[in-house]
């Protein structure tokens, strides 16, 4: 397989960059270690360089290939250095060499292959064999290649990718082939870290903690898996293999707990801190596999003690609940997406930036808006301090029937979803909130938006209910608001919440009483500066009429809303989620420019009108 020459890695075109594009490289690319909820010592970081071919569906493995990708950027944004369109006709071929480290850590053990995240479908060979195939564009997922790899001589990795975007009803969020308005350009192929793990032929796979703060305990599930056991056989394997959990502050012992993998031991605390926004603490865990009491593996993982719950007031008006106690939940809608990397944020701190400006602008929540991020975001909202709203990429579905009966209960058309693209939104939806389930800031599941893709809805709620009952599921920020009927034909609510969306100013809808009622969407006031725009010909767009001379007369406008959000707190809304943290692409409705230069508000006038806000709901 030859490759055309080699140039030197540079951003592509000359659309605007955030300031740590300059601080990207192919000799360190996102070096940080990919998965902070579940830690080992040895990795091996396969970032960097590699060369990418496009080719046309079905076709064989390039005999030359077009040139050189930064990994793991989008291959149509700038700093994956091509900026090319794939689309559904196509394919993108990765390939790239790489040896297995010869160290102690690496030494007679098992190799595993992971992909932060790989949109679409992705077909992995290593050494011209067949490594595995995984579809989603979401989640992390390995491969055991450890059959595959010559422990002493290089090695080489082909990924074979398709991705049909919206010519399909997978999830895709706002990617769009012809991207225009609130629809974004379309992301292709590797979008996250891919890394080697040495493990043991048994290791652990996952570390989940639950907790329950009126007992003061942690209930924590150890999974594991083995090279050597098949998969149909591993559960019950796992029930036999005993496991040690440690609970540690500060790297001191506060409680230990036996038990075996694939069951939860508990971990008692008598006067647990709370995990709050106010003072996100985080308890560190340490999990043993045992053998024979030794150790077959061992991994570092975190938890926290907090509670998300709904409760009514002392009006008799449904409210959420932080640790028991009344918490009203404000923030931005982010669509994490960023003009020189798309999906991927180019830095690590990058990633972080975000979150940090946005806890600085006295929100508590972020609504992560039908798109998934890498796990180190998550982690970074864990030690940060701030609540998730977490959506489902949702699907292009108009014309499959769908109608949306906007700010109404029980109106609108569902999507017609055939078997196959249900089946694959469960497979996809399960992946996601296994992900983000053992990260305390994630605190609200939100399966669909404004009735794209919407489908079974009560079904829909009801699965995602049973897979994980400690949090809140909202069914469809402002979607079709849909009632189900009980066994005697009586409406009854789906879910917890009922969500409306209503554009520029805050406006309270009628809900119902067992629901926690929210403003799922509002704001979207535009200011667009000429000189960090994504699209220079002056068809920039926010929602709303009212136009904008500059930063004042834009934060009087959020101060204005702000206080109109006050009275509504008090008349039953108990969350709200502004549009939104930055531009993005035409959208000029952020608090930041797109790229992340500019702040477009006041931050003390807005800092103390999101405070405000916040405040006018009593705890108790």
């Amino acid at each position: 397989m030859a490759s055309a020459p080699a140039k030197p890695w540079a951003p592509a075109g000359d659309l605007i960059k955030t300031p740590w594009a300059a601080q990207v490289s192919p000799e360190s690319t996102l070096p940080e270690y990919p998965r902070p909820r579940l830690v080992r010592d040895a990795w091996q970081n396969l970032n960097g360089l590699w060369d990418y071919a496009i080719t046309p569906k079905g076709a064989a493995l390039p005999a030359a290939f077009d040139g050189q990708i930064l990994v793991p950027f989008p291959v149509e944004s700038s700093l994956s250095g091509v900026q090319r369109e794939v689309g559904p006709d196509n394919e993108l071929w990765y390939k790239r060499e790489f040896t297995v480290p010869v160290g102690a850590a690496w030494r007679e053990k098992n190799v595993l292959l992971h992909f932060g995240a790989v949109d679409w479908r992705a077909d992995v060979f290593v050494n011209g064999a067949p490594a595995g195939s995984h579809t989603g564009g979401y989640t992390p997922f390995s491969f055991d290649i450890t059959n595959y790899v010559k422990p002493d001589a290089a090695n080489t990795l082909v990924v074979r990718v398709w991705d049909p975007t919206d010519a399909s009803d997978h999830p895709v969020g706002k990617q769009s082939r012809k991207p225009k308005g609130i629809w974004y350009t379309a992301v292709t192929g590797i979008w996250q870290t891919v890394w080697l793990e040495p493990v043991s032929t048994n290791y652990i796979k996952d570390i989940q903690a639950v907790s329950d703060i009126d007992a003061g305990t942690l209930a924590v599930t150890v999974t594991q898996r083995s090279a050597g056991i098949p998969a149909r056989e591993i559960a019950d394997w796992n029930v036999r293999a005993p496991v040690e959990v440690e609970l540690l502050d500060n790297d001191k012992v506060l409680a230990t707990a036996r038990g075996h993998a694939g069951q939860a031991v508990t971990l008692s605390l008598k006067t647990p801190i709370l995990w709050s926004p106010e003072n996100p603490k985080l308890y560190d865990l340490r999990a043993r596999l045992l053998s024979d009491e030794k150790n077959a593996d061992e991994a570092r993982s975190y938890a926290a003690f907090r509670q998300i719950s709904m409760q009514r007031d002392a009006a008799g008006i449904m409210r959420m609940q932080l640790n028991g106690k009344n918490y009203f939940h404000f923030g931005p809608l982010d669509q994490g997406w960023w003009p020189d990397g798309l999906y991927t944020a180019p830095t690590d701190e990058a990633l972080r930036f975000d979150i940090i400006k946005t806890k600085e602008l006295g929100f508590n929540m972020i609504r992560k808006h039908v798109k998934v991020e890498p796990q180190r975001w998550y982690y970074h909202c864990d030690r940060e301090g701030i609540l998730v709203w977490q959506d489902m990429p949702s699907t292009h579905s108009y014309g499959l029937g769908a109608k949306w009966g906007r700010n109404e209960l029980d109106g609108g058309t569902d999507t017609l979803r055939t078997p196959l693209s249900k089946d694959n939104f469960y497979k996809e939806w399960g992946e996601i909130m296994d992900l983000c389930q053992g990260h305390p800031s994630v605190v609200v599941w939100v399966p669909f938006n404004e009735a794209w893709g919407q489908f079974d809805t009560d079904k829909v709620v009801q699965w995602t209910k049973q897979r994980d009952p400690s949090r809140l599921v909202n069914p469809a920020s402002g979607g079709n608001l849909r009632m189900y009927k009980d066994a005697v034909g009586v409406l009854r609510p789906c879910a917890d919440m009922v969500d409306f969306h209503h554009y520029p100013e805050p406006k309270l809808f009628k809900g119902d009483a067992d629901r926690v009622l929210v403003l799922g969407e509002y704001g979207g006031l535009a200011l667009p500066l000429p000189d960090h725009l994504w699209q220079r010909d002056g068809k920039n767009w926010g929602y709303g009429k009212v136009k904008f001379t500059g930063r004042d007369d834009l934060t009087a406008k959020h101060v204005e809303y702000a206080n109109m959000l006050k009275g509504l707190v008090k008349d039953g809304f108990s969350a709200a989620v502004y549009t939104q943290t930055t531009d993005v692409e035409i959208e000029a409705n952020g608090f930041y420019t797109y790229d992340r230069k500019v702040l477009k508000f006041d931050p003390a006038a807005a800092r103390a009108a999101n405070l405000e806000v916040i405040g006018t709901l009593p705890a108790e």
